[in-house]
This record gives structure tokens, sequence and C-alpha cells, in this order.
């Protein structure tokens, strides 16, 4: 991590160095091994809170000086500071052998010889906050004039908790990355490269030496997979300096380079151009048709799925990372008959986000609805009963709606998973992102045939008296009696509002989502469920009780009921049938339409929408209860 000058500059960039070069002495100050030095350090990282050390020179290295805390180093005993010394001169082999000649032919050199007109830079060890493996700062880089705690050197602090451990050198490789970007970007271009692109650069560092596939196990990609997989959803360029941005942004910048090449990061860096637009510059100069747009939407689908063989960039081709895949958030939809679900969530901008979809029987339809001033991307996966893969995209319209059925869901389609991603910023990324709205409604509908099937089904067994198996030839005759009495009763009172209701199709043998009424006097057998519930009444009024579940089509409870007892009062601008048959239908559905409508202020206006749904949900539910208690 670096951290950023905070202040403002009276005279341009160029001119500052001009007179940072009047102002240094025209050679280094003599340093021998064992001083003592004074050190401004970072107080949001220190963790003791300081501002000022002092620091003890362990190690001079042939391009670095490697200096400790004295404080912290005088709690050791000789054991420990003999290790100390011993993990300093592996470091600095480390740093000399890999790092310095890896990083600088890749990405450039540090300023050389720098402010201080020597060409070692200083690494600094102190003890820092949990989670934090070092920091750079740009104050460094500037005369006591321009920024008064500056310590007039080329360098970089790392974290005693590392100074043992294998970490240490791709910490170190980390923010020696910062200290080229800053010579590479800040100094050559006068621009400031935002943050998120700057740690993405020092991110990959360890991957680029081969510190992360040389020694994957405890490997800072290891780490960083661990922190991702918790928490995928983090905005990229939304740079709040957590630790869920560090994995996935070293996970989408193990992507770019893998199928763009380290080209991409070199060239966006060498040019006067910052973040997004400075990676698609660097693509263009690459003869690359994507776009950054094209990169993050693929990069999405490959985390989810990673398998080659459904797109050649779906997958990691990186074998530390063959078995990273995302876990989506589960969304259940009913075994049996027709049943729908909305929900309305929340996205940053270039943030994936995994919705998957189980269970249901027959045609699914999922209805997205983002908010028209945002760019959306919904690209969909579903994957079949045999396992395999098939993607493809929602076609948005310009007020960013869509929907996808998918035919055969729940038989020969197993799973189906929506991606949706904002994609409208690409520049101006300061720190965190803004959150913005949208909301998909998952439904699932039968075939003609299976809801004919269900039907038959639940009227030969809703009020037998005792299990078929159970039953003799005469008691079998008298059920089925009842049964096609009943059916013709109902078919009868339905032909009579087909007569009235020139919505409802007149074919009363194939409209199967007309609510069933039961005959008033149809005799029910004793502690039968088929008995009908008492209406909910409040002085003398008809009115509901809480509604405190959603209610939704092909629903039956006494919920239902007492929703069309109070439709009724209503009236028929609401509920013009005025059936009161628990059975959530046609009928209610389209009377939870109108209501929603009427009350589109209260109930779909909240959730950025124009139209009824016909599902009962939070804010239909909270008006309902207001006139129950009104």
């Amino acid at each position: 991590m670096f951290k950023k000058i905070q202040i403002k500059f009276f005279i341009a960039l160029f001119a500052s160095i001009v007179f940072v070069g009047a102002l240094a002495p025209c050679f280094a100050q003599a340093i021998s091994l064992g001083q003592t030095d004074v050190f401004f350090v970072d107080a949001d990282y220190d963790a003791q809170g300081r501002e000022k050390i002092i620091a003890n020179l362990q190690r001079i290295g042939a391009n670095a000086y490697f200096y400790v805390d004295n404080d912290w180093l005088a709690g050791l005993n000789q054991t420990k500071k003999n290790q100390v010394k011993q993990s300093l001169q592996v470091l600095d082999s480390e740093f000399h052998n890999n790092i310095y000649p890896t990083l600088t032919e890749t990405f450039g050199s540090e300023w050389k010889p720098g402010i201080d007109k020597d060409n070692r830079i200083a690494v600094l060890f102190l003890p820092m906050k949990k989670n934090t493996g070092g920091y750079f700062r740009e104050n460094d880089q500037y005369t006591k004039l321009q920024v008064p705690d500056s310590n007039k050197r080329e360098m970089v602090y790392l974290n005693t908790d590392f100074i043992n451990s294998s970490l240490e050198k791709s910490f170190l490789a980390h923010e020696f990355t910062h200290l080229i970007t800053f010579n590479q970007k800040n100094r050559i271009y006068g621009v400031s490269e935002e943050v998120w692109l700057n740690e993405a650069r020092a991110e990959f560092a360890a991957t680029l030496i081969g510190y992360d596939n040389l020694e994957y196990q405890d490997s800072n990609l290891e780490q960083r997979v661990k922190i991702f997989l918790k928490e995928p959803s983090d905005s990229i360029p939304g740079w709040q300096n957590k630790i869920e941005d560090y994995g996935v942004l070293n996970l989408f910048t193990q992507y770019l380079v893998e199928y763009y090449g380290i080209e991409i990061l070199t060239d966006s860096l060498k040019s006067e151009e910052v973040g997004i637009k400075s990676l698609e510059y660097a693509l263009k100069k690459n003869h690359f048709v994507e776009d950054f747009s094209q990169i993050f939407t693929d990069w999405t689908i490959a985390v989810l799925i990673n398998d080659c063989s459904v797109g050649e960039k779906y997958c990691y081709k990186n074998e530390n990372l063959k078995n990273l895949r995302v876990s989506p958030t589960v969304n259940f939809l009913p075994l049996n008959g027709e049943s729908s679900l909305g929900v309305s969530q929340s996205t940053k901008n270039w943030a994936g986000s995994w919705y998957k979809f189980i269970g249901g029987k027959g045609g699914l339809k999922i209805k997205f609805i983002g908010n028209p001033e945002n760019l959306f991307k919904v690209p969909y996966v579903t994957k079949s009963d045999t396992g395999e893969y098939a993607v493809g995209f929602f076609e948005l319209d310009e007020n960013q709606k869509g929907e996808v059925i998918i035919s055969k869901f729940g038989k020969e389609i197993r799973t189906m998973i929506i991606i949706p991603s904002i994609q409208s910023k690409k520049s101006g990324f300061l720190g965190e992102e803004p959150s913005f709205s949208f909301f998909w409604e998952a439904s699932t509908a039968l075939s003609k045939e299976e809801k004919e099937k269900q039907e038959q089904e639940a009227l030969a067994e809703k009020c037998l008296v005792k299990p078929v198996s159970e039953m003799d030839r005469k008691e079998i005759l008298s059920q089925i009696a009842e049964v096609e009495a009943l059916l013709a009763q109902l078919r009868a009172r339905l032909k009579e509002f087909d007569l009235d209701n020139p919505e409802i199709e007149p074919d009363i043998n194939t409209d199967t989502d007309a609510e069933p009424e039961p005959n008033p006097g149809q005799d029910f057998p004793e502690d039968s469920d088929c008995e009908p519930q008492p209406a909910c009444r409040l002085e003398g009024v008809i009115c509901c009780s809480k509604f405190e579940h959603n209610l939704s089509k092909g629903m039956k409870n006494n919920d239902v009921k007492c929703l069309q007892e109070l439709f009724e009062i209503l009236g028929p601008e609401i509920y013009p049938e005025g059936l009161t048959t628990g059975y959530f239908g046609t009928l209610t559905k389209a009377a939870v339409i109108r209501f929603q409508s009427k009350y589109a202020d209260e109930i779909l206006t909240p959730w950025g929408l124009t139209e009824g749904t016909g599902f009962a949900g939070k804010t239909t539910r909270a008006k309902l209860n207001q006139l129950c208690d009104e």
C-alpha cells in the first residue's frame, strides 16, 4: 500500500524537481553500519501511533540500506537479534538478485540517484498494525520545504511482524513497485495514478518475480485468494484500503495479465492516462479489440465457472487457480406449482454479483430492472443436469430492463446464475463508490399438461376421508362421484365469470389459472382440512390480521383469504370478482397489481418500479397492514 501526499503545491511539478536538485547536496551523506537515524513514519499504520522513530542501520546492501526500529530491536534477546540479521541478509540477496532487476526491467527505474543523491533505497522495519505488510509514502520524495515530514529518501516501510517470514520478500516487491510508479508516473508524466491501479501493479509484483507460483502455499497469492472468496463482490476501482480490496484486485489482475500480457500494466504505467483509460490505451497499443468492460465481464464469468471448455477466456490458466470459484447467493424456488420471487439488490461500479436460482419446475423467467442512469451488463450461466454450462446475456433496453426465459427448468436445466454489474464510471475513482439499486424477479410457470395433472391430483386428494389404499370399491366410486360433481359445479361457476369478464380466457377447459371456489353446499368430512377458516374481523368490519409473510400466485392459505376479503371491501376498482377462496390465482394477482398501482408511490416507487408485479412483498404488505390498522 502507499500513502498519497496530502498537500497543495504552489509550483508545478517540473519546477519542483528543478528546485529539489538545486537544494540537494552533490554527493550522498556518508553512511556507516550501526548508525542511528530519525525517521518520520505514518501514525495511521504504526502499531503505537507514532509519528517519528529512531532506527538502527543493520545492513548495507548493493541496492538498499536496511534499518530496524531501535525500540523494537532493544526488546529482542541475542538469539532473536541474530535471526533478524540472518533474515536481512537473505532479504538483501533476494532484493539484489531478483526483486530489483525484475521490477526495474519490467516497469522502469525508481528515481535514481533520487532526492538524496544515493543509488540505494532505504528499507525501514518497524512494528505496524495487524494485517499491514508495509507501505510507501510519497511525502519522502519531496523537500522539507514542500513537505515538512519528508525523510528526503527513496524508501519503503515494512512490518517487523514478517521480518522472519517468507512473505517479507513479496511485501518488499510490492512496496518497491510503488516507488517505481512514483518515478515513472508522477515525475515523468506529471500525473498521479489512481490508487487501485497503482495497487494492482504492486500486487502482481510477487507473481511476476515467481514467488506466488513456486511457493504457492502460504504465499501472498494464496492469502489473497482466501480474502477474495470471502468477499468477491468488492468494487475493483473503489479502493478503500481494506483487506477485501486486495483480494478482488489481485485476482482480477492475475486474469488480466494471463490473457493480455504484462505489457498492459507496463504500457498503462508509461502513459499520460490513468486508471481504466490507461489500460484501454495499453490494450489498443497492443492490438487487442477488447475494452475494459469486456474483460471485466469475462472475468466475472471466469471466477464463477472457471472452465476453459465453455469459453477460451472463462477460466484461469494458472494451475494454482484452477479450483477457484466464487459461491453465488442461492435463491430457492418451490419444487411444486408456480412461484414468483422478487428481490431488490444494490451494487457498485465494477463489482461482481452472482445470484443462483435452483428448484422450481417448468419454465423459468428472470426479469431484470436496473437503474436507467447506470449502464448494466447482465450475463447469465445455466447448468444442465449433465453438468454442462452455457453462457448467455440479457438484452437490456434503454431503461435497463430485460428478461430471459429458460424452458425445461428443473428438468434438463438444473440451475441458472445471473451476474449483474454496473459499468458506467471510467475515471475519477477517489475512494468508496456509491451503491445503486436494481431489481430482479424470478418466476416459474407450469406447462398446460403439468397444470392439468396437478389440478386433477389436488382435486382427487382434496377431501378424502382416508387413504386410497385403504378404501374398498364402493368407497372409491363414492369419492369419484363427489370429485366429478365438484368439478361440474366449479366449471359452471367459472363459466359465469368468463361470460361477464372478457379478460379471462373463455375456454373453461384450458383456463388453469382461474381461482377455484369451494362449493358452499359441499359436505366436508369432520376434521377435514377443507373446512373453511374463519374470516378475520375487527369491530364488525372485515379486516386482516398482520400480513407477515409474502404472498404470491399459487399459494393457498388463510392469509390469502384475508387478502381477498380486504380487497372485496376495497371494491370492484381493486377486486371486481370478489372471490374469497383462499387460493392465490390469476384474479387475485390482477387485484394485487391494481392495488399496487393505486398506491404506487408507497409500494412501487421505493423499488424503482413503474408497474405492479402481482407479488405481495414488503412494501405491499406494509400498505395492507396500514389499511387494516385504519
